[in-house]
């Protein structure tokens, strides 16, 4: 293995990625499990994840964790919650056996994967949202603050628009387009109130189950759904303003044109999102830059920058 051994964590809201390169940056392993979040899944069960898919890397090129030269663990939610992140820090220590590592939120990943680890801006709309940057040093972060109040342009944020819309349309207090009935037919509503119970029931949809609903929106955008449009342009609008808030936080002269790229699966995979939202922003001045490489990819590059 050429110049060392570094291991990436990429932990998004759906799933975590585990990268492992070496000194070039060939890939040596990768593995995935489920989603990091601690506030979704549980201390214990973001800690038994992790060193699973530690294992797995490790196993797969032959050594034992003691042999990784510095990690990089980039978790969601990690640096909001002073209670929490101190015994998640530890916990990642004792995954590896050293303190050759680091811990940070997972937006770093989304950053140092589109743009390579260099300077600019990356906004992440995946299951939640959030944006992240650097300029010569300084990093700065925005959104983020979560699906109860925040998280605006995530798939999540556009599943609620659109739940809410469906209980208009059921209302009468607004037209009834093709949102109504794709919904009605995912959740097997035999009546638009059992949309409550399944949502909010006992049994009801978690985080990323309801984040899954996102694509009924665009859905019904496509065939026609002006209202369900309305939503997605929305959210563009919401992921453009964290650049541009991002750009200010980060001290980027007027009339620079500044490196913005994006991760996550609504700006990755819808078309009208990310449409609007590159719009929006060329014509705030950004320089667009395709993303490099995978956040997974990112988080591992990150670690060897550390190193």
């Amino acid at each position: 293995m050429s110049g060392g051994v570094f291991l990436g964590i990429d932990g998004g809201g759906t799933k975590t990625e585990f990268v492992c390169i070496d000194g070039a940056g060939k890939v040596l392993a990768t593995a995935l499990t489920g989603t990091t979040y601690h506030l979704q899944v549980g201390f214990d069960e973001v800690v038994r994840r992790l060193e699973t898919g530690a294992a797995q890397v490790c196993t797969a090129i032959g050594i034992t964790p003691e042999r990784i030269d510095h990690a990089f663990f980039g978790l969601p939610a990690y640096g909001e919650d002073r209670s929490i992140d101190p015994r998640i820090h530890a916990a990642c220590g004792a995954v590896l056996g050293h303190r050759r590592y680091d811990v940070g939120n997972d937006m770093i990943c989304g950053w140092a994967g589109s743009l390579g680890c260099e300077d600019g801006i990356n906004i992440v709309a995946g299951t939640g949202s959030i944006g992240y940057g650097e300029r010569q040093g300084k990093s700065a972060r925005v959104g983020g603050w979560g699906e109860v109040f925040s998280d605006e342009g995530s798939a999540y944020w556009i599943a609620i628009k659109g739940l809410s819309l469906f209980t208009r349309m059921s209302d009468g207090r607004t037209p009834r387009g093709p949102l109504y009935d794709k919904l009605s037919a995912a959740l097997s509503l035999e009546d638009d109130l059992d949309l409550c119970g399944r949502i909010m029931g006992p049994q009801g949809m978690g985080r990323t189950e309801i984040a899954g609903l996102a694509g009924l929106v665009s859905e019904a955008a496509i065939a026609g759904d002006q209202a369900a449009g309305a939503i997605l342009d929305e959210a563009a609008r919401e992921l453009a303003d964290m650049a541009l808030a991002l750009r200010g936080a980060l001290g980027f002269p007027e009339g620079t044109p500044v490196p913005l790229s994006w991760s996550g699966g609504v700006l990755s995979r819808e078309a009208r999102v990310r449409s609007e939202f590159l719009r929006t922003v060329r014509e705030r001045g950004f320089a667009v830059i395709e993303p490099r490489f995978t956040p997974g990819y990112g988080s591992a590059l990150y670690a060897r920058k550390l190193a």
